[in-house]
């Protein structure tokens, strides 16, 4: 019996003697808003176990801002240092920290830390120092500013740019050279359909007096599309944009197309053929019309 309580003895002294222990400590249960608090985890008596814990800047809830999680260990003791910030005002609290040493599980006492903010309402918060005026030179505002003025010199660029190649195009496109090349390519096209040769004056004459009027409409600016032979032919007298010789053309071939469509006539080859190049050749001589119109406008 003596012997038996012996050994029960000698187990109890072992265990208190060998068996790790975990303590806890908390730098202050009251943290003014952003002041700097510590916690700290020791466990003794670890002689070489492995101690593991939650992650590095894990180990404390979300409302905590971790500033350092530094471990220290020796051949008997396992510290744990945390640093912190709260930025919020309230209490919060540390939860029960698990720490397993070997196969044993430790864990920690919770805390309540309570976060308050010593500035009262209303109150004025002065700088340490005045603020000083200082003098900027112009090349101090170029180093401030120069991204700016370059994005702006360049954005005026790039609208300096379109607006004349805009402007470039329109004048391109309504030059009388632009028209008069395009006239004229529509007048191969058409010769190119062999109406002539196939005395086919009907279609011939429609797609001539077509091609005439689309260019009296665009080179003089004539509402050739809209009116009756007999009004544009007034209309151009009245407009005194063309010569005499190049009217007198325009009227022949006017009337011969009236005419020729409505089968009233039967054109031969050699007018059909006169009247083609007669109109070629008008249109090859507008720019002289042009000319005198434009110096007329300027006398």
């Amino acid at each position: 019996m003596m012997k038996r309580i012996f050994l029960f003895c000698f187990i109890a002294i072992s265990l208190l003697g060998f068996g790790q222990t975990l303590s806890s400590q908390l730098s202050d249960n009251t943290l003014v808003l952003g002041e700097q608090g510590e916690f700290k985890i020791n466990v003794s008596n670890v002689t070489g176990l492995d101690v593991q814990a939650a992650p590095k800047n894990e180990i404390l809830p979300f409302h905590f801002e971790i500033l350092s999680d530094s471990i220290q260990r020796t051949p008997n003791l396992y510290t744990r240092t945390i640093k912190f910030q709260v930025f919020e005002e309230g209490k919060f609290k540390i939860p029960p920290i698990e720490i397993k040493a070997g196969d044993k599980i430790l864990t920690t006492i919770p805390y309540e830390v309570e976060v308050i903010n010593t500035a009262k309402k209303g109150e004025q918060i002065n700088d340490i120092m005045n603020n000083k005026d200082v003098e900027l030179g112009w090349q101090d505002y170029w180093s401030l500013y120069k991204f700016y003025i370059w994005i702006a010199l360049v954005v005026i660029a790039i609208i300096v740019l379109i607006w004349m190649l805009v402007k470039w195009g329109r004048a391109k496109k309504s030059s009388p050279t632009v028209k008069t090349n395009f006239t004229l390519q529509e007048l191969e096209k058409l010769r190119g359909k062999k109406y002539i040769e196939n005395n086919d004056f009907r279609s011939f004459y429609i797609e001539l007096i077509d091609i005439t009027r689309n260019f009296l409409s665009g080179q003089y600016g004539f509402p050739a599309k809209e009116l009756l032979t007999d009004d544009l032919l007034d209309y151009m007298k009245g407009q005194n944009k063309i010569s005499e010789a190049n009217e007198k053309i325009l009227a022949e071939v006017f009337e011969r197309g009236d005419l020729a469509k409505f089968a009233k006539v039967i054109p031969s080859h050699t007018e059909m053929e006169a009247d083609f190049n007669n109109i070629k050749e008008f249109v090859k001589r507008s720019y002289k019309d042009i000319e005198f119109e434009n110096l007329r406008k300027h006398v």
